[in-house]
């Protein structure tokens, strides 16, 4: 029996697989409508729009570290549903305050504050649950279909967005977001598969734990260029982010309802990642999938400011996804990599580490956004974004996985697997 086919008939897998396609698909509703709310409703400015978006992630720097500790030593399964209950919670608070005349930009950041702490503890439990579900040799098929499941719901949900904040507006849309999380946490619950604690007899001072999970991470030799690529790229990536509705709306005059099916067109291309990161990884090897899709988003993203100057609709849809595409394929193998990699009980941990570096720079990004983009103007910010592609590159291009088929499946202590004597041209 395939791979393939023992996961479409694995039923925890269902479960998990349902839950977050669920999810992704009402997140994908907040990420555009609470942006549009804040600009069309509340009329924020480009640092206001920084501030939204760093408290959005600002919870992976804050509380990141502690939280992989916590999820190794509870419940995953619970720490989940719970994490999708606030969430619901936290965002059925906005269309009530709409409701009422009370809608403020404090309750905005108050409620991203509130989801992205939860995002914490769900991504961490989430990544750590999946070893524990399925095989090892079927985590790159597992997370390849997750992946596909997140490119899915970004291929949907803004044109669906875009269409419907036209008809109902940006803070009733966030109802549907709210609802896609009870329906994941109902999933979720759905799951059999025991849901091991370690004993509390061996827990050590909350300190020295922690302290594990980061050193696995900073002294691996891989893994260290593969969190700074991806730190990197997260903070000039949240920079766009934090920019990317405010020049579209206001520097390229463009609908709400445009955006929403210019982001779905270009989010086609996570989905052709999602299909082809296996593929890819096979074709070009393994380690070499890394610093080749991280160099891909480069000229990708590019075309973004390009859409100041040229035609706006097919530079964007062109360069969101040709990122999407790289991003997806570049996330299915080192998340793959890492899984693999890390023993059982360090995984809450070494998660919860990789997360702390690599999202803890994208507050930062979003934050460096609104300052660049009141003070230097919109299309010069996006254009520093472009350079920052290229640096965040840097960490795995120069570096043993350009000339490596194969990752290796456990650490030996430091030693780095010998590459190929000759890498393909071109990715080949």
């Amino acid at each position: 029996m395939s791979a393939d086919r023992s996961l479409l008939r694995h039923r925890d897998f269902r479960q998990l697989w349902a839950a977050e396609t669920v999810s992704q698909v009402g997140t994908q509703v907040t990420l555009l409508a609470l942006p549009v709310l804040a600009v069309t409703v509340l009329s924020a400015t480009p640092l206001q729009m920084g501030v939204l978006t760093a408290l959005e992630t600002a919870a992976f720097l804050l509380i990141g570290l502690p939280a992989g500790a916590w999820v190794d030593r509870w419940r995953r399964r619970r720490v989940l549903v719970t994490a999708d209950l606030v969430r619901a919670a936290a965002l059925a608070t906005l269309p009530v305050a709409h409701l009422l005349d009370l809608l403020t930009l404090g309750q905005l950041y108050v409620v991203a504050a509130v989801t992205g702490a939860a995002t914490v503890f769900f991504d961490v439990a989430y990544q750590s649950y999946l070893p524990a579900l399925v095989d090892r040799d079927q985590l790159v098929d597992g997370n390849g279909k997750l992946e596909a499941s997140r490119a899915v719901a970004q291929v949907a949900g803004p044109g669906l967005t875009g269409v419907a904040l036209r008809v109902v507006g940006a803070p009733l849309l966030v109802v549907a977001d709210a609802v896609s999380f009870l329906v994941s946490a109902w999933f979720i619950g759905r799951i059999r598969t025991p849901d091991v604690v370690p004993d509390p007899a061996t827990r050590r001072p909350l300190r020295t734990e922690i302290g594990e999970g980061l050193s696995f991470v900073v002294r691996h030799p891989l893994l260290r260029r593969i969190v700074a690529c991806t730190g990197t790229g997260n903070l000039f990536g949240s920079l766009t982010s934090t920019l990317l509705v405010l020049f579209a709306l206001r520097e390229l005059g463009l609908s709400e309802s445009t955006l929403g099916l210019v982001l779905s067109a270009g989010a086609a291309g996570g989905l052709l990642g999602a299909a082809t990161a296996a593929r890819f990884a096979r074709w070009v090897g393994e380690g070499r999938a890394i610093p080749l899709a991280a160099l891909t988003m480069v000229p990708f993203a590019a075309l973004v400011p390009l859409a100041a100057v040229g035609p706006a609709v097919p530079l964007l849809v062109l360069g969101t996804a040709g990122v999407s595409w790289a991003i997806v394929a570049y996330n299915v193998t080192q998340v793959s990599f890492r899984q693999r990699l890390c023993p059982p009980r360090l995984l809450g941990r070494m998660n919860a580490s990789v997360r702390f570096i690599v999202f803890g720079t994208m507050p930062v990004g979003a934050l460096l956004g609104g300052v660049l983009g009141t003070w230097l103007g919109l299309v010069p910010a996006l254009s520093i974004a472009v350079g920052g592609a290229l640096l965040a590159a840097l960490p795995v291009v120069f570096s043993p996985l350009l000339g490596m088929r194969d990752l290796p499946d456990e650490w030996d202590g430091g030693r780095v697997p010998d590459a190929d004597p000759v890498a393909p041209a071109a990715g080949g």
